[in-house]
């Protein structure tokens, strides 16, 4: 690899045109397709072959108490175990999220779990938060040369009852405190038995107390106050949308991402995998997650900041979320069909 020419697939990525690397991607299935993507990356930045980051913006973007280089970051669910954290930073992200991260490495729901639909630009996943455990993300993190923005999204394992899913929370949030710029609590994947139980008034309320107690305590003790992030799901009503704000706002939770992927097939009816059980996300999923974005922002009243996700596959997407209400945008599925150049078509139309 002295000579800098790939040897195999996972050396290819960004090394030619995105549109030339595609179809040899697209001939993989989506699973190891991704696999692929993230060794190549991995390689890549080691070996120095990743363009320099772009220059960044005069004025740093302020939310969460966090400066942030520009709005545009990478959902978490691409690189569940902070794998690829350097390679992520080199191409121009404003802030990096990564996991779904358990306290227990998990292997997630059986395989085959991914699927593309490229007429639609869209993705269904019943991955399960599959993931090395919070001990390995950990470890990738401190192996991490990026200095910048780093979120952190933790889940509980599949198999802790609903009831003591704090539990879970907790045991995640003790451990990555110190290593995270933010950390962003995942109730909403529809991928894990239960999960969007704790969505529920009680639930919700019972949860967020806990997190916001403990949150304080390692305040105290870390001496740095770490964001707490909390993220939902699409499939809401308004009602459910002003209890959750509600919720945000009486424990004091730093910022609310929206969204996660959709149950609906609206969109894609018809469509080879489009009866595949799992979330749905890329392009049909933009007007659900961004009339969430807006209901929230109108709930919130300004009172603690939106990050918007779901359905950004060009620049007058991402900027829409921010008319809406959001203050920062993540991108995951539209890197499938555009590849790296969204993300600078998306920092342009949100400076």
């Amino acid at each position: 690899m002295t000579s800098g020419k790939p040897s195999k697939l996972s050396d290819l990525p960004l090394m030619l045109p995105y549109c030339l690397i595609r179809p040899l991607l697209f001939s993989l299935g989506a699973e190891s397709a991704h696999e692929a993507t993230l060794a190549g990356l991995k390689r890549l930045e080691r070996l120095g072959l990743l363009p320099p980051p772009p220059a960044p913006r005069d004025k740093p973007v302020t939310v969460m108490g966090l400066d942030f280089p520009n709005r545009v970051g990478l959902a978490a669910g691409l690189d569940k175990n902070g794998e690829c954290i350097d390679a992520w930073g080199r191409l121009g992200f404003g802030f990096v999220e990564i996991g779904t991260v358990t306290p227990r490495p998990q292997p997630g729901n059986p395989k085959p779990r991914l699927f593309r639909l490229p007429e639609r630009q869209a993705i269904i996943n019943r991955m399960g938060f599959n993931n090395h455990g919070v001990e390995a993300l950990l470890s990738n993190v401190r192996q991490a040369r990026f200095k910048g923005v780093l979120g952190i999204n933790i889940g509980k394992n599949f198999d802790t009852p609903i009831e003591r899913a704090a539990e879970d929370y907790l045991i995640c949030l003790n451990k990555v405190y110190d290593a995270a710029s933010y950390v962003t609590v995942n109730i909403s994947s529809p991928n894990t038995k239960n999960l969007r139980q704790l969505q529920g008034e009680s639930e919700l309320d019972a949860l967020l107390g806990a997190l916001k107690a403990r949150q304080t305590r390692l305040a105290d003790q870390h001496g740095r106050y770490v964001p707490l992030a909390l993220k939902i799901a699409p499939d809401l009503e308004g009602e459910q949308i002003t209890m959750i704000a509600d919720a945000l706002r009486r424990h004091r939770i730093d910022g609310v991402i929206a969204t996660n992927t959709t149950l609906d097939r609206k969109g894609v009816e018809g469509l080879a995998h489009a009866g595949e059980a799992g979330g749905l996300s890329g392009a049909p999923l933009f007007e659900k997650s961004t009339a969430v974005v807006r209901a929230l922002a109108t709930a919130l009243g300004g009172e603690l900041p939106i990050i918007a996700a779901g359905g950004i596959t060009d620049g007058p997407r991402a900027h829409a979320k921010l008319e809406a209400g959001a203050a920062l945008v993540q991108i995951y599925s539209g890197l499938v069909f555009r590849g790296p150049e969204l993300i600078q078509e998306c920092v342009t139309a949100t400076a």
